[in-house]
């Protein structure tokens, strides 16, 4: 089960998110968690009201990340999903903060591509990698954690929250037992650190208030919450012009 391999990065990945080539709920699973990695950020919209969280993933897709996760905390959250996925056909859409496996199964039903949670449930991790067009991003903050998450079948496992157990320094601790397990860094990533997650080898981002503020949301401010999801696309974009080049560079022999 641990030879699952990681994707190699590419010059796509580098350019930054391609349109969708298609629409996602015709995407496979596989093709979801290539798009996922390839994006390198997972919005999460937690807001107090069904019309928010409209608004918020309008202005995430439009300032170019056609990734969003809404959370269960949203009032009709389910209902809430099945609307943005009928208004936003291109905009690959998922259910956060999903606590089992019978709100997952109703989140499926509504549209949602990925299903993903704040803590380790073996029975939703092993319902949704049943669903061949849909992904799991498993909650898990241990090692034990994250072994049974991916063994249950996880697409991707989400440290949350990472930045209160030891941040990027944490995150690269990881990488070394766990070499293929995609993860996700949760909870506390801001401009400040996400290049420092994706250089320590999280395979993606997951953000909440630093790319969707609070006031902006109260106020409805899009040019406030594109201009922050251009600048962590931006930031992704950058760092793994980096991380290419330190791949590429050649190592001097040593005698």
């Amino acid at each position: 089960m641990l030879s699952r391999a990681r994707k190699i990065l590419t010059t796509a990945d580098i350019a930054g998110p391609r349109p969708l080539q298609g629409a996602p709920s015709a995407m496979t699973k596989k093709e979801l968690r290539d798009r996922v990695e390839e994006v390198g950020i997972v919005p999460v919209i937690r807001t107090s009201s069904a019309e928010d969280a409209h608004f918020a993933v309008q202005e995430v897709a439009q300032g170019g990340i056609p990734v969003v996760e809404v959370t269960m905390t949203v009032p009709g959250a389910i209902e809430v999903i099945r609307e943005i996925v009928k208004k936003s056909p291109n905009v690959i859409i998922g259910a956060g903060t999903v606590l089992d496996a019978h709100t997952a199964q109703e989140c499926i039903k509504a549209g949602a591509k990925f299903i993903s949670n704040p803590a380790l449930d073996v029975a939703t991790v092993q319902l949704v990698k049943e669903n061949p067009d849909v992904m799991m991003m498993s909650g898990a903050l241990t090692p034990t954690e994250i072994l049974a998450a991916w063994k249950a079948g996880a697409d991707f496992v989400k440290i949350f929250p990472c930045s209160v157990i030891g941040g990027d320094n944490y995150i690269r601790a990881l990488r070394r037992p766990f070499p293929d397990v995609p993860l996700i860094a949760g909870g506390g990533v801001t401009q400040q650190n996400a290049a420092q997650y994706l250089l320590a080898g999280a395979a993606a981002l997951s953000i909440g208030k630093e790319i969707i503020p609070r006031e902006s949301m109260l106020l409805h401010k899009p040019d406030r919450i594109r201009e922050l999801t251009r600048r962590f696309a931006g930031i992704v974009r950058t760092t793994r012009a980096r991380l290419a080049e330190a791949n590429h560079t050649p190592q001097l022999a040593t005698h």
